[in-house]
């Protein structure tokens, strides 16, 4: 299994990024998967997740500004991140379980990782 994380880059405060994860040998339409971030310094920490059926949920800091969907004939998995704010930089990672029960909040969930796509927001 091998998830390709892309779409990161810089951008300023206010804009927009989009950020894609394709998978190779898994099936999406099957499983949870996530965005997780790590800033510098900091742990770390999911920022969305998306179950086989399509309910999303997001942290509190990301409500409202960033929406996550996938596409299951693509075997991809989107995060689109508006209004962008300088705490958002991080290197964000996606990740798929392949766990039909459990805690999606938990990293332990996730057994599949990306490699990560670095956010770097200019204020």
């Amino acid at each position: 299994v091998q998830l390709q994380a892309s779409g990161g880059g810089l951008v300023q405060a206010g804009g927009s990024l989009r950020l894609s994860c394709t998978a190779s040998g898994i099936t999406f339409s099957a499983n949870t998967e996530a965005w997780y971030r790590q800033a510098p310094g900091k742990q770390r920490e999911l920022v969305a997740s998306i179950s086989s059926d399509g309910i999303t949920n997001y942290a509190d800091d990301v409500k409202g500004r960033f929406t996550m969907s996938k596409d299951n004939s693509k075997f991809s998995v989107y995060l689109q991140m508006n209004s962008l704010k300088s705490e958002d930089t991080a290197v964000y990672y996606c990740a798929a379980s392949s766990y039909s029960d459990g805690d999606e909040k938990t990293n332990s969930f996730y057994d599949y990782w990306g490699q990560g796509t670095e956010v770097t927001v200019s204020s």
